[in-house]
């Protein structure tokens, strides 16, 4: 019987080993052979097709110096202020960031007791969660992982994301986040979002404009409804001031 346990713990273990071997190789060819999609990608276009029967996207690859760099200074600015120093993840914003959404965990549940109390038919708030995750922990989840939140899930995104650092230079990594992020429903990369928004291709976007596309990142599809929306275009002037400190990898 335990011999059976330790044959099964074993090829449990050469199963996980061969599943880091098989991403490793993977994110090694990425530096000469960019992705044609991300996992998020193909789980967007079973959702579309389940939901509305078609799908309608819009993505096309550009190469580093054909991105505005108004755009790489306004989402590190904005997504990342650490991307150059850090080794892949900032656990010093993960801490922030855990600290600030246990406070607005605890003024959604007070608001949720006064609501029940005084209009008992409203919905109660949703708490207002951020994140703490670099760029290269949102291109490993993009590209190899599901949305489900789980110990599990969290665990793989930190070795894929050593993985990514370790294996690709800073530029590759920002060159692959910024042709494969999502910038709203059916909208992934840089040229999309800019032939979107500001009917220009993605070297051409001004600091205003690429301050705007920035902004979007954490709520893309809830942002393309409004994309001029006081918060957004607020938001985005505190970027575009940020974005003359910032060095690029």
């Amino acid at each position: 019987m335990l011999r059976q346990f330790m044959r099964l713990v074993l090829m449990l273990i050469v199963s996980i080993l061969c599943l880091q071997l098989f991403f490793a190789a993977r994110i090694a060819l990425m530096a000469v052979l960019p992705p044609e999609s991300t996992s998020f990608q193909r789980t967007e276009i079973l959702r579309l097709v389940r939901e509305k029967g078609s799908v309608v996207w819009a993505q096309r690859w550009m190469d580093a110096d054909q991105i505005s760099i108004n755009l790489k200074r306004a989402v590190i600015a904005s997504e990342d202020a650490g991307f150059n120093e850090h080794g892949g993840v900032d656990w010093e914003a993960m801490e922030k960031a855990w600290e600030r959404n246990q406070k607005e965990l605890e003024r959604a549940e007070k608001r949720a007791a006064r609501l029940a109390v005084t209009a008992p038919s409203k919905p109660a708030p949703m708490a207002k969660i951020v994140g703490g995750s670099t760029i290269t922990q949102q291109l490993a989840k993009n590209l190899f992982l599901s949305s489900e939140r789980t110990f599990v899930r969290k665990g793989q995104e930190f070795v894929l994301t050593y993985m990514l650092e370790a294996l690709l230079s800073k530029q590759r990594i920002l060159e692959l986040y910024l042709n494969h992020v999502e910038w709203g429903e059916g909208v992934f990369g840089a040229q999309a979002a800019a032939r979107r928004y500001f009917q220009v291709d993605a070297a051409r976007l001004s600091p205003q404009q690429a301050a705007n596309l920035a902004v979007m990142l954490p709520a893309p599809k809830r942002f393309e409804k409004r994309p001029r929306s006081p918060y957004l275009l607020s938001r985005a002037g505190t970027i575009e001031a940020r974005m003359g400190a910032v060095e690029l990898p």
